[in-house]
């Protein structure tokens, strides 16, 4: 039924029509009668042999939503019922601000991507903290990642001041956080991804985690761009800060592959989609075999395909997530990856 309908969707502004469809979805799940189970019933997979437990957690299969798709927390159950493994909400910020001027999505169909220059568009972290409470509250068993990130008046000398409160105030309501440092959106944000800035934020997380009770899960998202050498380094400040493991990657600035018009590849922002898929891949198996696999390792960028996810998995990711392939492919991908999975362990 995708396949029929993707095309029309296509056709209208891609921010706009995001919404359209979330929040149908959304009306679907909560009004329509038996809406959950129509959903559930179509697309979820509580396959056995899927679940994994990494860093601690718990996940009923390892596809999971990546950041972006519900930067507010706004649709988590709805999502959930189309068979994600796991959610993860944001980027999210200290103070809601609108994001960079529209238009800023836009479809390289020929590329099967998207390039995305939203710029942390959100809520605040107060929002956020408040809809986290009131799905608690429910006791469902929906796994809830917090992407975090700074807003783009805060100068970067006072970055880590950002992170702190968007930390503190989700910690009671997130299963696991990721810092963004990654994102090509926010005017000199990757500059945080240098050795000295990234550690002096992640020991401070650090610290901050260690005296709860009960810590968090933090893991780094990093962007695909980096060389070696600064792949080298992510691996030492995972090492050295203790943090839980890696989000690899975020988009990418690189417009190298792309065969679409240069009236749509030339636009500003990050890169995602088929064109990510190799790269992403090799990032991954360069920080499991370097590292010796000394930590967990969530693979995204360019899944459009089961065999897309395997590859991540056999590179050396733990858990993947989905974004552009799943809305170029569909819900119907999250199935698909699933029961390809549970078919190469048998």
């Amino acid at each position: 039924m995708y396949r029929l309908i993707k095309p029309i969707f296509f056709q209208f502004d891609p921010e706009k029509v995001h919404y359209f469809v979330v929040k149908r979805l959304k009306w679907f799940h909560d009004h329509f009668p038996l809406g959950q189970t129509l959903l559930r019933s179509s697309f979820d997979v509580n396959i056995k042999g899927l679940e994994r437990e990494v860093f601690g957690i718990k996940f009923r299969n390892p596809v999971g939503l990546a950041a972006g798709f519900d930067k507010n927390g706004e649709y988590i159950e709805a999502l959930s019922d189309l068979g994600f493994g796991f959610i993860e909400v944001g980027t999210v910020t200290p103070l809601p601000q609108p994001g960079n001027d529209k238009p800023r999505m836009f479809r390289l169909e020929e590329d099967a991507a998207l390039i995305n220059r939203m710029g942390f568009n959100n809520k605040g972290v107060d929002t956020l903290a408040e809809r986290l409470r009131l799905l608690k509250a429910k006791n469902t068993d929906i796994v809830v990642g917090g992407n975090i990130g700074k807003n783009k008046n805060t100068p970067n000398e006072e970055a880590v001041d950002d992170y702190i409160k968007c930390f503190d105030r989700l910690f009671d309501v997130v299963d696991y956080f990721v810092v963004n440092v990654s994102s090509p959106n926010t005017p000199g944000l990757r500059e945080l991804q240098e050795k000295e800035p990234l550690m002096q934020l992640l020991n401070t997380l650090q610290q901050r985690n260690s005296k709860n009770n009960l810590s968090r899960p933090i893991l780094l998202k990093i962007a695909p761009d980096l060389s070696d050498e600064q792949l080298d380094d992510i691996i030492e400040i995972v090492l050295q800060t203790g943090i839980a493991g890696v989000i690899a990657t975020n988009t990418t600035i690189d417009r190298s592959s792309l065969v679409s018009q240069d009236s749509v590849k030339t636009e500003m922002g990050g890169l995602s989609g088929k064109p990510l898929t190799q790269r992403s891949t090799e990032v991954i198996r360069y920080l499991s075999e370097k590292s010796g696999k000394a930590f967990p390792i969530i693979g995204v960028g360019g899944i459009h395909t089961p065999k897309d996810a395997q590859d991540k998995l056999d590179a050396g990711a733990s858990l993947i997530q989905l974004y552009t392939g799943f809305i170029y492919e569909g819900p119907g991908l999250i199935k698909r990856i699933c029961r390809a999975l549970v078919k190469k362990q048998h």
